[in-house]
């Protein structure tokens, strides 16, 4: 999905708020349960947006317009690198209703928890505002 593509790479993170859906399933590589909404799913990608650096995608899977993408990633997270996959659904009017990070190594991807970690307090923050102004 070339417009997530853009607005992850361009650091628009409003942007890229507008491609979910407000119902929209966001799972994380580094806990168990998935978050549900809007609000709390756009705060955890400007908290990862923080927390990676060197960020790039390297490739896109899937069809142009189709429902279905994957998104694969390099990025730092402090001095572990990480390779991933963003998979991307989308419903019927175009919005991503699931997005399911993917990470390796393992390394890697504690090094991501205890980065996430420091930020969820923001996070969760940036959630809750959000909601109140959307009426959720």
């Amino acid at each position: 999905m070339q417009a997530f593509r853009t607005a992850v790479e361009r650091h628009d993170l409003d942007a890229l708020e507008t491609l979910l859906a407000e119902d929209v399933v966001f799972t994380s590589p580094v806990v168990f349960k998935p978050y549900r909404g809007k609000a709390i799913t756009a705060a955890i990608v400007r908290g990862a947006a923080r927390v990676f650096e060197d960020f790039r995608y390297r490739r896109v899977i899937g069809a142009a317009d189709g429902r279905d993408h994957a998104l694969l990633f390099t990025a730092r997270v402090g001095d572990r690198e990480i390779s991933g996959c963003d998979f991307l659904h989308l419903d019927e009017s175009g919005r991503i209703d699931e997005l399911t990070v993917m990470v390796r190594p393992l390394s890697g991807a504690q090094a991501l928890q205890a980065a996430m970690a420091a930020q969820f307090e923001r996070i969760a923050q940036e959630a809750q505002e959000a909601a109140a102004r959307s009426g959720a």
